[in-house]
């Protein structure tokens, strides 16, 4: 991942560590326990129920009295499981204290350091809602090696973000003050991703309210909510079964339509190394000003231009030679990722 995360799987954490100390203390205790009672019965040839006895009152260092006077080679015995005990215990005691703290103020801390990673992204995204839409939101986010953080507060959420190694908050996303928590001051954007068509209303209202200029993305459950989350100040509403809906539908009435997206938005980087990007031209661009024959971007680059979305609003698709670039245009290529890349440099 390109940001800050939580631990992997397979990571030997501290809690991890300190509980394989502790169960090696307990195999330790068993053992001497053991060549305790063998010891007193075959030395001093007590019976097991005795060396049991002795054994006990031995590592307990209570000071009761011996089942029956000892031998020399039977206080050689005692004095060695007592010392024995004694570096055992003082190691289980060790253990102990660290367990706790690594278990329990561990993760105080933890959530602590997260919490200050949080707070010091800028420009990021607040994905709202771990379900199956905010997964793959999250995950398309990091692959692009873009910062976001994720809220839920579901049964099972906490340990899924922890699994996934992103930054998150195990809270109530439509909290005001958790929002803020989130950094939604600084944030570019947030996405209301939870279940409730309702709670994605109430988010979007809070965000708006807050932050009057953020990119607000939101999920519909069903079409009589676009028009509520429209109105409450969402930029824009996907219906995700909606989309599912079409795509499938596509695959039987124009299949090769229906083939040409998919292999557009889901396949192309791994099976040719292409990809899709937008641009925006900036106010220093050398771009700003040209028509796409004077840009060169064809020729130079190798990419294709799909669509210009105007400054003022209007898209347009599939543009011609002379269409102008004029600052703040968004362009959408179409190309290899290496040829993007030195696109956007020199943009």
């Amino acid at each position: 991942m390109h940001h800050a995360r939580g631990h992997r799987p397979g990571d030997e954490t501290g809690i991890v560590k300190a509980i394989r100390r502790m169960s090696l203390s307990l195999v330790l205790i068993l053992v001497v326990i053991l060549i305790g009672i063998l010891s007193y019965h075959f030395v001093e040839g007590m019976s097991y129920l005795e060396a049991v006895y002795m054994t006990v009152i031995t590592i307990s260092t209570v000071g009761f009295g011996e089942v029956k006077p000892l031998t020399a080679q039977g206080r050689i015995v005692t004095i060695l499981i007592i010392f024995t005990w004694l570096t055992i215990g003082a190691y289980t005691i060790s253990n102990l204290f660290k367990l706790l703290v690594e278990g329990e103020f561990g993760k105080i801390y933890g959530r602590k350091k997260v919490e200050k990673q949080i707070s010091k992204l800028r420009n990021h995204y607040i994905v709202c809602g771990f379900g199956r839409i905010g997964k793959l939101i999250c995950r398309e986010l990091d692959e692009n090696g873009m910062g976001f953080v994720a809220i839920d507060h579901g049964p099972t959420a906490a340990e899924q973000m922890e699994r996934a190694g992103i930054l998150y908050l195990s809270k109530d996303a439509t909290s005001e003050e958790v929002l803020i928590e989130a950094g939604l001051m600084h944030a570019k954007g947030i996405v209301t991703a939870l279940s409730s068509d309702a709670d994605n209303v109430f988010i979007t209202l809070t965000a708006r309210g807050l932050r009057p200029d953020i990119f607000i993305l939101a999920r519909a459950s069903d079409e009589s909510s676009l028009t509520k989350l429209k109105r409450a100040g969402a930029n824009r509403v996907d219906l995700p079964y909606a989309i599912g809906g079409k795509r499938m539908a596509q695959a039987l009435v124009k299949p090769t339509v229906g083939d040409f997206i998919d292999f557009a938005i889901m396949d192309m980087d791994a099976n040719m190394g292409l990809g899709i990007e937008e641009m925006v031209i900036g106010e220093s661009s050398h771009l700003a000003g040209k028509n796409l024959i004077e840009s060169n971007i064809r020729g130079e680059y190798g990419v294709i231009i799909v669509a210009i979305k105007k400054a003022g609003g209007g898209m347009v698709f599939n543009p011609s030679s002379k269409e102008i670039l004029e600052m703040n245009d968004t362009v959408v290529v179409l190309g290899r990722k290496e040829d993007l890349l030195r696109l956007k440099k020199k943009r």
